[in-house]
């Protein structure tokens, strides 16, 4: 296994979020996070990039012990989280918000090829790459982000609603995004609001409520379970 989750608890100022999380991600796969808000989808992306401590369990990645490694450790290892709300540099372009997505040692090397692949990826990237970030539609932020993010080498993409306040049209966009990076072989963990969607790409998923991880399958499968149906699916 590329990630593996043993009995993680973490949370924020001394308030326990996580409770006895454990799940694994394998390597070339998209593994998907569907719960309601609030659940501690975005707490375990926090937690995998280091912005939280783990404060019990065991977190190892690519087969090492990562539980107390900073976040720029794990960005080194190939860990990297396009966070929940972009979280663009809206002042600078588009250009130098990608370059700064590769100011890590690891992923300096290559970065100019790599810029201009992004463009090739997300050719409104490439007619908005001199205008400011900020000037730039939600989805197009989003793609931004993205990109950027792919722009520090990743092994293993966190992927923390991408499509929260997107409109349809641009949510589609990115789950299209997505799917082209599944079939390079890159590993992703996505937490996403629309399970249906989330779960219809997804090799495998996790449900999570009130910070457990409570049931678990192929996407196929829990696009079948009556109770997700029910609760995440409306029907």
């Amino acid at each position: 296994m590329l990630l593996e989750l043993r009995e993680i608890e973490a949370g924020y100022a001394g308030v326990r979020v996580l409770h006895g999380v454990s799940f694994t991600v394998a390597p070339g796969t998209v593994t998907a996070l569907i719960g309601g808000n609030g659940a501690g989808k975005t707490t375990i992306m926090r937690m995998l990039a280091g912005l939280l401590p783990v404060e019990s369990g065991t977190l190892r990645f690519a087969g090492s012990d990562i539980s107390g490694d900073t976040g720029s450790a794990r960005v080194a290892a190939g860990i990297v989280l396009v966070p929940e709300g972009r979280l663009v540099f809206p002042t600078l372009s588009v250009e130098e918000n990608l370059r700064l997505g590769a100011i890590s040692l690891r992923a300096r090397a290559g970065a100019a090829e790599r810029l201009e692949r992004m463009f090739e990826q997300f050719p409104r990237l490439q007619e908005r790459r001199r205008l400011a970030a900020g000037s730039l539609s939600g989805g197009e932020q989003q793609m931004l982000a993205i990109a950027r993010g792919l722009m520090a080498r990743p092994e293993l993409l966190l992927l923390d609603e991408p499509t929260l306040g997107l409109a349809p049209a641009m949510c589609n966009q990115v789950f299209a995004a997505v799917e082209r990076l599944r079939r390079s072989g890159l590993t992703i963990l996505l937490a996403e609001q629309d399970a249906r969607r989330a779960l219809e790409l997804a090799d495998l998923a996790y449900v999570v409520e009130n910070g457990r991880v409570t049931l678990s399958g192929s996407g196929k499968a829990l696009l079948g379970d009556a109770a997700v149906r029910s609760a995440y699916l409306g029907l």
